[in-house]
């Protein structure tokens, strides 16, 4: 019983995948050809555009995996996964940077869970630790990047770990997109697949960075 009790978290974030996708393509109407014609309608601008609303994700709570998935979309898995990557690291950045100029007074951070204790861990080693919690995300994107901030993580080990611990997940988004755009259901299939087998191996690494952590539940 306890074994069927591990995969029903997953199994639930992956039908809720499915279910947005489902309302943003057949309920809302929004198609990969209106998302496409939409972005490259901004010309050699859409690059940079894309690039600011991604980045401006943690002040105006816009939905990064869209963007991600756009960015596939439009731009193909090569440059989509560069674009998806910097706006990702973007959005880093700008979430270090809130939490270095207004700190804990307006972010509030203590009230999330772990916040305290990782708080602790990325003052001895920032680098190791954010790279791994990107690459194993048991918090919340914004969140870590937040508690770097006020943590005074150094700005360069805390941009590169983000850049290097999100570039699975980026590549998985990226095919997706793409395969999507293409409209070829075996590329899909199999982009799905690996979205699948990045989540299965996020859930089962889970407890082992929470112990590696020192995390309390």
């Amino acid at each position: 019983m306890k074994q069927w009790k591990n995969w029903i978290k997953p199994a639930i974030v992956l039908l809720l995948f499915l279910l947005v996708a489902y309302i943003v393509r057949f309920e809302l109407n929004i198609g990969k050809d209106a998302i496409k014609d939409f972005i490259l309608s901004f010309g050699v601008w859409g690059p940079l555009i894309f690039f600011l609303l991604y980045a401006l994700g943690p002040i105006v709570f816009f939905p990064t995996s869209v963007m991600s998935l756009a960015a596939g979309i439009v731009y193909g898995v090569f440059p989509g996964v560069i674009y998806i990557l910097l706006g990702a690291t973007g959005a880093a950045a700008t979430g270090y940077v809130m939490a270095r100029y207004f700190g804990d007074s307006i972010l509030k951070f203590h009230k999330f869970k772990w916040s305290d204790q990782i708080y602790e861990k990325v003052q001895e080693r920032g680098f190791l630790y954010v790279l791994v919690l990107r690459l194993i995300p048991i918090m919340g994107f914004d969140i870590l990047s937040y508690i770097s901030g006020i943590a005074r993580v150094k700005f360069g080990p805390f941009i590169l770990a983000s850049f290097l611990g999100m570039m699975p997940g980026t590549f998985a988004y990226a095919f997706l997109g793409s395969s999507i755009g293409e409209g070829d259901s075996s590329k899909i299939a199999i982009a799905i697949g690996i979205f699948v087998i990045l989540m299965l191996i996020t859930y089962l690494l889970r407890n082992r960075v929470k112990k590696w952590l020192g995390l309390s539940e």
